[in-house]
């Protein structure tokens, strides 16, 4: 006999799967800067892409202490607290079913596992974070792959809160039509 799961069920195990996804990001990621650490020297480019004389993609092992683009240098306990307020919130909304649609429920996981994986290397590495994407075609900061989860991740809750609110405009859009044609037919039926 088959066994069907219920709603909830279902609910529980994409949340659970949810953070396990994003536990299994942060081990990607702990284990890319760890064979950056291990392999690279610092400050010393590795060629992985050129085209003729142009550099595409090097890895460079470079240690920042700021946020995207170096932001907010220096400012180690602010970059901790706050991301550890904005991750715990996160996994907290996931935990307690506040998020409760599978495409939420990964954007979730990306941010979460992007956060807390920089969260790791600024808590353990004196306040630094491991870089080593470096996309010379254009002039583009240094990123690892924490940052592309978490950029993904909230790119992609960007599209769909704003996939909902034009979902949830043309439904109000609908029943105000089908409201209004409602009252003018009832309108019409009165004068016959």
């Amino acid at each position: 006999m088959k066994k069907t799961l219920t709603q909830e069920q279902k609910l529980n195990l994409s949340v659970f799967l949810g953070l396990l996804g994003a536990a299994v990001l942060v081990g990607i990621d702990q284990l890319t800067k760890w064979l950056v650490v291990e392999n690279l020297t610092l400050h010393d480019p590795v060629h992985l892409i050129k085209i003729g004389e142009q550099q595409v993609l090097n890895f460079t092992y470079y240690l920042n202490d700021g946020a995207a683009f170096s932001m907010f240098g220096g400012k180690t306990a602010m970059l901790i607290c706050v991301t550890s307020l904005m991750m715990g919130a996160m996994m907290c909304a996931m935990v307690l079913k506040h998020v409760r649609r599978i495409p939420y429920i990964v954007a979730f996981s990306m941010v979460i596992g992007g956060g807390v994986g920089n969260l790791i290397d600024r808590i353990f590495n004196d306040g630094k974070v491991v870089d080593f994407i470096d996309v010379r075609i254009i002039n583009f900061a240094i990123f690892n792959f924490a940052d592309i989860c978490a950029v993904c991740g909230g790119i992609l809750l960007c599209l769909l809160v704003v996939l909902d609110e034009i979902k949830e405009s043309r439904a109000k859009k609908s029943e105000a039509s089908e409201s209004n044609e409602a009252a003018e037919q009832e309108s019409n039926d009165g004068n016959d």
